[in-house]
């Protein structure tokens, strides 16, 4: 019995290549193609078939985000379509089932698929799934997060850098934005804000004030028992959480989440 296969690439050209070159390798039938990621998310739900030739680079949804859109249940065997180069491609080599360089060669796509057909017939492919998830979830995109806070100053909105910010304090609805000698007022809640900025930089140390960890000069306790954080230009902000934690990122940056 044939092993059914998608072919997604974005190129029309590109499919009917891969098209043809399938149609020359025995026990193998095209299930149906796709022209981008979004196409393909759809058909892999619905059909379900037994493998896909994924092309990598495809506009706003790519090969990558295509898995990513599915349970690792649903994933078929994956052998992923490139143009990357020789060295970037190496990457792929252990977290997929094989790779293809564009413009893929004809003997090239034959042992590829022949390569699968045994894997499919011989091989348990969950800790390769497993592999490919872990890989997937590595490779994603860092959270994009705030590098400049916009804020009102008379008519005019200024745009202060995250990294001058000293601390940032609650007041209710309000946050307050303590940059050098100036206050600003946001009218946006501390734990929203703080959810746009990044905990590399940014901590909590306490129930309404976050502090830029690089502007913190040091901790001390007073006579009183109470933990402060001192700021580069002495400002001393009262902590109740995290004195530990923070000591230990303050002394190891690097380490930051």
């Amino acid at each position: 019995m044939n092993k059914s296969l998608l072919i997604v690439d974005d190129e029309p050209l590109a499919r009917a290549r891969l098209r043809k070159m399938v149609a020359e390798v025995p026990g193998w039938e095209i299930a149906g193609e796709s022209a981008n990621g979004r196409e393909a998310v759809t058909f892999l739900r619905e059909r379900r078939p037994d493998l896909v030739l994924l092309d990598v680079q495809m506009p706003e949804v790519d090969g990558f985000e295509v898995l990513r859109s599915l349970p690792d249940a649903l994933w078929p065997a994956v052998i992923f379509v490139t143009a990357f180069d020789q060295h970037a491609v190496r990457a792929f080599e252990v977290h997929a089932l094989d790779y293809l360089l564009k413009p893929v060669p004809q003997a090239r796509l034959t042992e590829a698929l022949r390569r699968a057909s045994a894997h499919l017939e011989n091989v348990d492919d969950h800790r390769l799934r497993a592999r490919l998830l872990a890989w997937l979830d590595s490779t994603r995109p860092p959270p994009a997060y705030l590098s400049r806070v916009a804020v009102r100053s008379g008519s005019a909105t200024l745009f202060v850098p995250t990294v001058e910010i000293d601390y940032i304090e609650s007041a209710g609805n309000y946050a307050v934005v303590h940059h050098r000698t100036e206050n600003h007022i946001l009218r946006e809640t501390l734990t929203n804000l703080e959810s746009k900025l990044s905990p590399r930089l940014f901590q909590r140390i306490s129930r309404s004030v976050l502090v830029n960890l690089d502007r913190v000069r040091g901790l001390q306790t007073t006579p009183r028992g109470e933990s402060v954080a001192v700021l580069q230009d002495g400002r001393q902000l009262i902590m109740s959480r995290g004195f530990n934690e923070i000591q230990e990122r303050l002394q190891y940056p690097d380490r930051r989440d």
